[in-house]
């Protein structure tokens, strides 16, 4: 079976087939983050969506380009860099610096290219030029300019693509000037916004437009349409971009070239913090960053924002936060086994993270990895990203792969060829391994050595306090196929 996604465009779970002659190469667009604040959680779950279709499109082997654009200049911007009396670059470029760094932490793999509004004005200003040319854009008379919806379905084009519009009980006619509008609204959108008093230095001068600023949705027509072409394969974002952002970018994109804009269109749902929408008034309103400083990892917050499907709205609690911890715990712990039963456990410190998977790889294909756990996870994941259902596999593994470590059933050939095919589809997972605890003291391996001793003279009573006493110190010991061990708590 091949890889499914549900469709906004077309409303109906399609098979990926990218416009690429030869079937290889994938073009993909993610709506990035507007800089004038830490992103929250709510955004996360649509980062992380989209590193997952980006890691599921190259695990099938295509050769993906991902775009996210970074929003630099738009009203919310603005009006902070008036507030704060700093220039527009310092104070975007925090919060720039912020987002690459959550990224990192979640584990996302960093953009191909991450371009920004503000360096991509005489592009934006080159596609007005053909929306007014073309008919379907106009100025007003404070010399701003506006893309025209009337115009543009007078010319037989369809505005209303991914939402189904009323256009009877809309109140056509409007006009706005500000980059969001009310979405029972149907309204002329500004293209480019002449300078007023309040923009402060944040206007640029263009010869046919005047002196101004772009809008918020012509940015990423012209962004996207630069790095991938006027016809691409994949756009994604928040279902709350469907209308108006992503249905005026169609429009203006489609409206300057005459071209279908995206082939396909991905959105990912709300999602609900303690069961409610997120609000500071709440006191549940949280960054990446707030869940970090309670204990939790970006490891746990990746794996807690993977286990819903994207398209169900998805309650995020710090109960969940702690199933997360418990989950990761029990794939560590029987990776951690097969890497000791396969030998490898020594070499990972002295080998690079892609050496080691390189390694088991091979040791994979020589001795036959498991079948059901790449082919079941392939195929839950291929059917529209079925988290769930991928999830449902990996625990069905640990399970049986535990049954059969504890009945010392499982060959070192088979453990190898086991880490191999966990190292494969955690490629498209991301949760990557817990990092190791640092090393024990040498008192406290004196100890364990001790407890050995008076083990092997059974001496139980002074065992058992040793153990006690490492325990109060903060070391458990586990025992393993190679003996015992001692484990950080």
């Amino acid at each position: 079976m091949g890889l499914k996604f549900f469709n906004t465009l077309s409303r109906s779970v399609q098979e990926f087939a990218p416009l690429d002659p030869t079937g290889k190469k994938a073009g993909m667009y993610c709506c990035g983050p507007t800089v004038y604040d830490f992103a929250h959680i709510g955004n996360w779950r649509t980062f992380v969506f989209g590193d997952l279709v980006r890691r599921m499109l190259e695990f099938k082997g295509y050769v993906v380009t991902h775009v996210m654009n970074i929003t630099d200049v738009e009203d919310k911007i603005i009006k902070r860099v008036r507030e704060t009396k700093t220039s527009l670059r310092d104070f975007t470029g925090k919060y720039e610096a912020a987002f690459l760094e959550d990224l990192r932490t979640l584990n996302c793999k960093e953009p191909h290219q991450t371009p920004r509004a503000t360096e991509h004005i005489p592009e934006i200003i080159a596609l007005i030029e053909k929306l007014l040319a073309r008919g379907v854009a106009y100025r007003a008379n404070d010399g701003s300019v506006y893309f025209s919806i009337e115009k543009y379905r007078g010319c037989g084009c369809n505005y209303g693509q991914l939402v189904k519009l009323n256009f009877d009980e809309m109140r056509a006619g409007e006009r706005v000037a500000s980059d969001e509008y009310e979405k029972e609204s149907l309204a002329d959108f500004a293209l480019w916004k002449a300078r007023s008093p309040e923009d402060g230095d944040v206007f640029w001068k263009s010869e046919t437009l005047g002196e101004g600023r772009p809008g918020w949705h012509i940015e990423c027509s012209a962004m996207s349409m630069k790095a991938l072409g006027e016809t691409f394969d994949l756009h994604l974002g928040g279902e709350d971009l469907k209308f108006p952002h992503h249905e005026d970018e169609i429009a203006q994109s489609e409206g300057a070239t005459g071209k279908p804009f995206v082939k396909y269109w991905l959105h990912g749902a709300h999602l609900l913090v303690e069961g409610k929408k997120m609000s500071k008034s709440l006191g549940n309103f949280f960054t990446l960053r707030d869940l970090l400083a309670k204990g939790s990892s970006g490891r746990e917050i990746r794996y807690l924002l993977l286990t819903a499907h994207y398209r169900e709205t998805f309650n995020f609690t710090l109960d969940g936060l702690q199933g997360a911890r418990t989950a990761l715990a029990r794939i560590d712990e029987c990776v951690g086994k097969l890497r000791e039963l396969g030998g490898v456990q020594s070499r990972m410190r002295d080998c690079s993270g892609d050496t080691l998977k390189r390694e088991l790889q091979r040791a994979g294909s020589e001795t036959g990895a498991p079948a059901d756990l790449a082919t079941n996870f392939t195929a839950a994941l291929d059917d529209d990203l079925n988290i769930s259902g991928a999830w449902g596999v990996v625990f069905e593994w640990v399970r049986e792969t535990n049954r059969r470590l504890a009945e010392n059933s499982l060959s070192v050939a088979e453990a190898a060829s086991a880490l191999a095919a966990w190292e494969r589809i955690d490629s498209v997972l991301g949760i990557g391994a817990k990092v190791q605890s640092e090393e024990a003291p040498a008192e406290i391996v004196a100890l364990l050595e001790e407890r050995q001793a008076a083990r092997k003279a059974k001496d139980f009573k002074r065992s058992d306090a040793i153990r006690d006493e490492l325990k109060a110190k903060g070391w458990v010991i586990e025992d393993s196929p190679k003996g015992p061990k001692l484990k950080k708590i």
